[in-house]
């Protein structure tokens, strides 16, 4: 019990334990809102405003549970998910549905890969995209295994950061252009329409804010900032009641800060894709990529607008894959520790374990993307998984709640309607598109 601390009280306290970087993978601004958000912008114009926020706000009520089981539990994701009542073999169902989705991902990754080679482009290298691919995931590799985590996830928060907040600015700089967003364009934004192709809505649904992926990940970075070590092992006492108290409390301000950090840039990317893409007929494709997203920036900025673009996009798709990978490692280590492929007893062997992942990942992602080369399609298929896989992460966080959550952490009544409210949400937009798709196979 030595190792126990209570979480801090005072706001300050609060700051200094959340660091430079917020938990949630230090990428609160990723592929989803770069790429997949602004591609919708692009194809449907306004008309899913409204959706782009319920998507980013929704989610965190579910991403709070996860992380509530693991900080009282000390349990990573799949550790929980194995809990689940269900078939098993050699591990629970639910734990073989994600791995599909953990597949998926690294399509969506590789594609990262390919985006950040056609920035490298744009900015006027002429190095073949195979050796770009392999110098962006060799890099990504080297920086992981020798462990320069930290350094990375501060110069990537900061970036980032910079890269959003001219974001924002860009949108509110298109009143001084011919793309000018008018009243009537947001209005027709909240007005809860759908497009008829509903395909690309569904895969942003899946990674905006905090995707699935995010969502299962958070509670291992939990775990990692010692929250679960602070708090200690229940022993039905009074005293670790309150340590547990005051660390969920602190992993909330995280969260509900990533919240508010995400949801506003989310939010302007889609409306540059709306108000510049849509209004000029720009598509967001494989092969011009990132030659049509830096428009986003030029149209405001001119010929400084493409340099913001550049240094920006590249934080963003570079962070995501440092991060992803980082977070993949993590998962594919405790993955095969349960299916008894590994036999991880010590911290120590875990830790080698996941250096060696963090070898093994990136080069899958540079030989699917040498293999596919279409960096568009590729993240919209680890986003749609990802998606696919929201209900079932709802279902298992509506699981822990009333089932593993000790009765005294768990959270108000108005609390827990929005989680309800939140995996509805999740749960419906995921029996849509499967709708869709069975509807369309038969037809």
């Amino acid at each position: 019990m030595s190792d126990v601390a209570d979480a801090p009280k005072t706001w300050a306290g609060i700051r200094r334990q959340l660091g430079p970087g917020l938990i949630i993978s230090a990428n609160i601004v990723g592929s989803g809102e770069l790429i997949v958000t602004t591609k919708l912008g692009a194809d449907v114009g306004f008309i899913m405003l409204w959706f782009i926020i319920l998507g980013c706000i929704i989610k965190v009520f579910v991403q709070l549970e996860l992380g509530r089981y693991a900080i009282s539990k000390r349990k990573t994701t799949l550790e929980a998910f194995n809990s689940v009542p269900g078939p098993k073999l050699i591990v629970s169902w639910l734990i073989w549905l994600w791995s599909i989705m953990w597949v998926a991902i690294f399509f969506q990754l590789s594609g990262m890969v390919g985006g950040i080679a056609q920035v490298f482009g744009l900015a006027g290298s002429e190095l073949s995209h195979t050796v770009l691919a392999i110098l962006i995931t060799g890099s990504c590799a080297i920086l992981l295994y020798i462990g320069q985590y930290k350094f990375i996830q501060n110069f990537s928060s900061i970036m980032v950061a910079s890269f959003t907040v001219f974001t924002i600015f860009a949108v509110f700089s298109l009143y001084w252009t011919d793309y000018g967003i008018t009243g009537a364009q947001l209005s027709e934004g909240l007005s809860f329409h759908l497009p008829d192709d509903f395909v690309i809505a569904f895969a942003a649904f899946g990674v905006i804010g905090v995707g699935a992926s995010e969502l299962i990940t958070y509670p291992y970075w939990c775990l990692e900032k010692g929250y679960g070590r602070n708090v200690g092992p229940d022993d039905g006492t009074e005293a670790w009641i309150e340590r547990a108290k005051g660390w969920i409390r602190v992993m909330k301000y995280d969260a509900l800060l990533s919240l508010a950090i995400y949801t506003g840039a989310t939010v302007a990317f889609y409306l540059l894709g709306a108000a510049v893409l849509n209004g000029r007929n720009i598509e967001v494709d494989n092969e011009n990529l990132m030659v049509n997203l830096s428009n986003l920036y030029s149209t405001s900025f001119g010929e400084v607008g493409l340099w913001i673009f550049i240094v920006g996009a590249f934080a963003v798709m570079y962070s995501t894959v440092f991060i992803g990978t980082a977070s993949n490692s993590r998962l594919g280590t405790d993955f095969f520790n349960l299916l008894g492929i590994l036999n991880l007893k010590t911290d120590e062997q875990r830790q080698k374990a996941v250096r060696i992942a963090c070898i093994i990942l990136p080069a899958l992602f540079c030989i699917f993307y040498l293999s596919f080369s279409k960096p568009v399609t590729l993240i919209a298929i680890g986003a749609i998984a990802q998606a696919l896989m929201l209900p079932i992460i709802s279902f298992a966080a509506l699981y822990f709640l009333y089932f593993q959550t000790h009765k005294q952490l768990r959270p108000r009544g108005s609390w827990i309607v929005f989680l309800w409210i939140s995996a509805f949400a999740m749960t419906s937009v995921g029996a849509f598109q499967l709708f869709r798709a069975v509807g369309n196979f038969l037809e």
